[in-house]
């Protein structure tokens, strides 16, 4: 797992931005690192919520976008 804040994230599933997330949260639950790899740790986070947030975004409007147009009347 890579710590690093200015390791992309772009380029990631909502899968992998999860899984890392989760990882992270894991790590900082536990407790023992040394206060500059929790800022790192915590920044890294931040950045995998907000991929997490967009993919869950673009699926509400995918759907919100489905349902409407199930729900339009038949010409």
């Amino acid at each position: 797992m890579s710590t690093q804040p200015e390791d992309s994230v772009d380029d990631m599933s909502y899968e992998q931005a999860r899984a890392e997330l989760r990882e992270i949260v894991a790590k900082l639950e536990s407790g023992g690192q040394p206060l500059e790899e929790s800022l790192l740790l915590w920044q890294r986070g931040e950045q995998l919520a907000t991929v997490c947030q967009r993919w869950l975004d673009g699926a509400r409007t995918r759907l919100e976008a489905a349902i409407a147009t199930s729900d339009a009347p038949d010409d």
